[in-house]
């Protein structure tokens, strides 16, 4: 298997060079595709009003399923791609890239046609307002029909960063981010399709990734192009497939159906708190984009040095990881104290006091918790990516646990204030009992033992 250009070594060398090297590209990758929804936010607010702003809101969560789940699976297929390529093992690389496929189409078709008959009374349930639920199921709807393109998105990014190339799926998402912002704005204003333009615009834009990816991995990976027979049933490595795929993506759907309940708490504080909402959490999103994409490297650094039997190197990876995501943090925090309420007026397009007040405070509380945030993130991925596959489900029970209560009991009593502190409050939690499992890891053991 031969490096390719853009690749990183994630096998030897400095430690710190090869993880930021390998995450910068993944870091303004993110920021980019967090630019499909910040364009049809800021793009929907300012040209079709604040009620079509709150409609993308009210379904936020709903989006967020759809996408973490197909990201989940396809992370959880990456990784064991991942250990694959590290081991050095082309065929069983080959046969880890056809099963993906195989499971990862295969599941999101099923859940496309169950969907179409589910988000209506989704909607319903998390208490969409009256007056903004039509445009609200006409998007999600739209988003809905493609999840396969989302999945096929990340499947395919993910098998060349799960080789150590993150800089081609960024090259690839620059471009389908400026087309995307393009033509939101021309399906909005010049064909007049309203909220329909805007899913329309994030759907071709995403597709135009995948023949993208699919084009440079063909010309410049083959090694990664399964054969013919690399499609007949592996049982154990199928199972091995499906079992992390699966455990990521349903850990990930816990994740957002505790969003879901918890945004059913926000849509009962009115349509002016969904508008500030959103528009914060589209702020947040890109800052979370640090802590996530260091989690993503050290993921894909660990299954690769995993493969290659490097205890030592990813123990090492684990601390470096600590210490970056404390520094990024305190950045974080001092932009959000000076740029929060501006960003919501941009994103936004309103002067509501209401709307602005809100989603700024949202923002100045979160910034402290993001290095809470960032070593959640890394400890997660990194069990993960260690085989683990029950442990980093708990914590997601804890998460839908806590948004449970806070929706029940907080939310009724503080208002949008308990939706601020929300989940601050329990990253707390999951980073303890993330923590607990990590260090009791056999892999990080052996690892401790291997330092002394």
């Amino acid at each position: 298997m031969e490096k390719t250009k853009g690749n990183v070594d994630l096998l030897h060398g400095p430690i710190l060079k090869s993880l930021m090297l390998f995450m910068i590209p993944i870091v303004i990758s993110s920021a980019f595709q967090q630019l499909y929804n910040a364009a049809d936010t800021a793009i929907v607010g300012n040209y079709l009003g604040e009620n079509s702003l709150a409609a993308i809101g009210s379904c936020a969560s709903v989006f967020e399923l759809f996408v973490g789940f197909a990201m989940s699976l396809a992370n959880g297929f990456c990784i064991v791609v991942a250990r694959a390529y590290g081991s050095g093992d082309s065929l069983r690389l080959r046969k880890a890239v056809a099963g993906s496929m195989i499971i990862g189409f295969a599941t999101t078709i099923f859940i496309t046609i169950a969907s179409m008959f589910l988000l209506s009374p989704l909607l319903q349930l998390i208490q969409t307002p009256a007056e903004i639920f039509d445009e609200s199921l006409t998007y999600i709807t739209w988003i809905a029909m493609f999840i396969v393109i989302m999945f096929a998105y990340n499947l395919f990014s993910g098998l060349l960063r799960s080789i150590g190339n993150s800089v081609m799926p960024l090259v690839f998402l620059v471009f389908s981010s400026i087309l995307n912002i393009f033509l939101d704005i021309l399906l909005i204003t010049t064909f007049s399709m309203g909220i329909a333009g805007a899913a329309i615009a994030t759907v071709i834009s995403q597709g135009v990734s995948v023949v993208l990816c699919v084009i440079y991995i063909y010309a410049k990976t083959p090694f990664l192009v399964p054969h013919k027979e690399d499609f007949a049933v592996d049982g154990e490595l199928m199972k091995d497939l499906a079992g992390q795929g699966y455990a990521m993506a349903v850990m990930g759907s816990i994740v957002s159906c505790g969003s879901i309940i918890l945004q059913s708490g926000i849509n009962s504080l009115g349509t002016d708190i969904i508008a500030g909402h959103v528009a914060a959490r589209k702020i947040y999103a890109v800052c979370n984009l640090p802590f996530i994409s260091i989690g993503t490297a050290i993921s894909t650094f660990i299954g690769q040095n995993m493969g290659a039997d490097q205890p030592d190197r990813i123990l090492k990876s684990l601390r470096i990881g600590v210490i970056y995501n404390i520094i990024a943090a305190t950045v974080v925090t001092v932009f959000l104290f000076f740029a929060a309420r501006p960003l919501v007026a941009l994103i936004s397009g309103s002067t509501n006091d209401v709307i602005l007040s809100n989603g700024s405070l949202m923002l100045y509380v979160v910034g402290p918790f993001y290095a809470v945030l960032g070593i959640l993130m890394q400890s997660r991925f990194a069990l993960q990516a260690l085989g683990e596959k029950l442990l980093p489900m708990i914590s997601s029970v804890i998460e839908f646990v806590g948004k449970i209560l806070f929706t029940a009991i907080f939310i009724p009593m503080f208002g949008y204030t308990a939706v601020v502190f929300c989940e601050p409050l329990i990253w707390c939690a999951m980073t303890a009992q993330l923590l607990f499992c990590l260090n009791r890891n056999p892999y990080i053991r052996r690892a401790r033992q291997m330092l002394k």
